[in-house]
């Protein structure tokens, strides 16, 4: 028998919640999908001889990241398709949505990029999209289900569940793929990928807020769900610095990020090797994360921002350090940790940054749109990564990849002098 309905903000009582565990299993499907459209596809590009132009367009497939704000109001306000309406909005969105999403990797295990490479890139485009999707309706649902002194806790369980499956659709794919070879191993993400719908039907579904309940015409339910949320943010001070900030704040670790498959191929590694670093991967960014919450807990969201947001640049240099390592297999190993640390440390204190941004009545809509800004700029500039990477050499490339993030220190020190971040506080 599945759960019924919960009031908006309850949490089930016990000395477990088993809400955690559904965020928890939401964070694993929805970072299935992710290395399908990045590092698991650039690598499976590059072994099947495709350049490293196009390897680098790979960023913009992964557009629907960073635009999903468009549609984001439509499945906040709209009802799902035919009969799934009987499972609430969330659940019956994420019922139409999560099928597609399996039947899409799916294709794009069948496909063949060594031949036909613009074949594979439209299915991972695919992919993309119908993720973001997701990705747009879990976060509604975790903001609904959870009140606010429990969203800490969902997003860690969120995280977890997420680091583990870009574990197996990297680490795991990648070692497989010696055995079974790349369609069967990445057919097995997608038969995963499909169990998401198993979730949602273990989920409970939100009451709808009395807002949705009220709302009457089409054109007050847009106004309400685009213009006013836009309206409420770039009003404020600083409005178009934050957005800058926001925007550029990850373009260099996500252009170093976007060619380290076929940087690693380049140098020699194996894909055994590759397929190890998924270990340290994970390991240094669960540390990371962790001290970059207590961090913020300790020294407030800007101090921490701006400590995690220069060891996050900094940890670039490792890169430039592995290119000239004639293949070491200790300095990748290291370079990953690393990077990966830093990269934990600089995520946990922007997201809190991030959440602190969002106002409490449209906060699933102004955190779609900070989210998806945040990577606009690794989805078009660091589309060129591939061209400047072959052109440039790997030491040059990883160079202009430490002096791109450069700006946005610079904007977040404006920031934190002028607006600094209202720690403890709700808008």
């Amino acid at each position: 028998m599945l759960p019924l309905p919960l009031r908006e903000g309850v949490e089930a009582r016990g000395p477990v919640n088993p809400h955690l565990w559904l965020m928890a299993a939401y964070g694993f499907v929805a970072g299935l999908p992710l290395p399908l459209s990045g590092f698991t596809f650039r690598l499976w590009l590059s072994e099947g001889g495709v350049s490293l132009a196009l390897i680098g367009l790979t960023a913009n497939i992964g557009l629907a990241y960073s635009l999903k704000f468009l549609w984001a109001p439509v499945l906040d306000n709209a009802l799902p398709p035919g009969p799934l309406r009987r499972l609430g909005r969330r659940r019956g969105w994420l019922a139409a949505i999560q099928p597609s999403l399996a039947a899409a990797a799916a294709l794009l295990a069948l496909s063949d990029p060594a031949h036909l490479p613009f074949v594979s890139l439209g299915v991972a485009a695919l992919v993309a999209f119908l993720s973001a999707s997701q990705d747009i309706v879990v976060d509604a649902w975790r903001i609904e289900v959870f009140p606010q002194h429990r969203q800490g806790a969902a997003m860690a369980a969120y995280v977890w569940g997420y680091r583990v499956a870009l574990l197996i659709a990297t680490t795991g794919v990648i070692s497989a793929v010696s055995t079974v070879g790349w369609h069967v191993a990445l057919l097995g993400v997608a038969v995963l990928i499909g169990l998401g719908l198993v979730v949602t039907l273990l989920a409970p579904e939100p009451l709808p807020t009395a807002r949705r309940v009220a709302s009457a015409g089409f054109a007050s339910r847009l106004a309400h769900a685009v213009i006013a949320p836009l309206r409420d943010f770039l009003t404020r001070r600083g409005a178009p610095l934050i957005l800058a900030f926001v925007a550029l704040f990850k373009l260099g670790e996500a252009m170093a990020g976007i060619m380290t498959a076929p940087f690693y191929r380049a140098l020699g590694f194996s894909r055994e090797a590759i397929a190890a670093t998924g270990w340290f991967s994970l390991g240094g960014t669960l540390a990371g994360i962790a001290l970059g919450g207590w961090l913020v807990a300790r020294l407030g969201t800007g101090r921490a921002l701006l400590r995690t947001g220069w060891a996050q640049t900094i940890a670039m240099a490792m890169y430039l350090l592995l290119a000239v390592s004639a293949g070491e297999h200790h300095v990748l190993f290291a370079t990953v940790t690393t990077e990966a640390f830093a990269q934990g440390m600089a995520d946990a204190a922007f997201i809190t940054y991030l959440s602190g941004l969002c106002s409490r009545e449209f906060t699933a809509t102004h955190y779609a749109l900070l989210s998806s800004l945040a990577a606009i700029a690794v989805h078009t500039i660091g589309g060129a990564s591939g061209v400047l990477a072959a052109r440039m050499g790997w030491v040059a490339f990883y160079a202009l990849c430490m002096f791109a993030a450069l700006p946005s220190m610079g904007l977040m020190l404006v920031l934190l002098r002028r607006y600094p971040p209202e720690e403890g506080e709700e808008r």
